[in-house]
């Protein structure tokens, strides 16, 4: 017995998910344009660099920041290693687990986090906020806060195994 195919969103579910699919991405390539204009860097090395700057003591283990990145292990591998090269990071083993790396974000790497960020903020402001009525925050950051929490209930990236590597019987 076949089973029935599951059900197709509806009219209202494509428009919202189409609506939030070109809103992020008019969003990010906005942001990713300022981003290298005004700091030589992308998307990614920057939320790198902020979750760094926020971080106690500017340090993060590497698993901890490609969860919070949401990228995956290797690509963060390589953005941290291109940050590492400009000087902006350094990685270091961890002094608990030898198979951890301690990522740390440098004074240069908050100087690039500092000159960034007004553009950052005024392009945000611009593109997203200013659109908003009175509630809309309110209403929309209860909305995507549910959304990001029940994906996050989800394994995160880190605690599932690497594809493509299989372990002899």
């Amino acid at each position: 017995m076949v089973s029935d195919p599951a059900p197709g969103l509806s009219g209202e579910e494509l428009g919202a998910y189409f609506v939030l699919m070109e809103v992020s991405s008019f969003l990010q390539y906005a942001v990713e344009d300022q981003l290298r204009a005004d700091g030589d860097l992308s998307y990614v090395q920057f939320q790198i660099l902020a979750r760094l700057v926020d971080a106690p003591e500017g340090r993060l283990r590497m698993t901890d920041l490609a969860d919070g990145v949401v990228y995956s292990r290797s690509g963060l591998t390589y953005q941290a290693g291109l940050l590492d090269k400009r000087g902006l990071i350094t990685r270091s083993p961890s002094p608990d687990d030898e198979r951890s790396v301690i990522v740390t974000v440098t004074e240069a790497g908050r100087g690039r986090v500092a000159r960034v960020l007004p553009g950052h903020v005024a392009g945000v402001r611009r593109l997203l906020f200013d659109a908003m009525a009175d509630g809309d925050l309110t209403a929309l950051g209860g909305v995507l806060g549910r959304v990001r929490d029940h994906m996050r209930a989800i394994p995160p990236r880190s605690a599932k195994p690497r594809s493509g590597r299989t372990r002899p019987a």
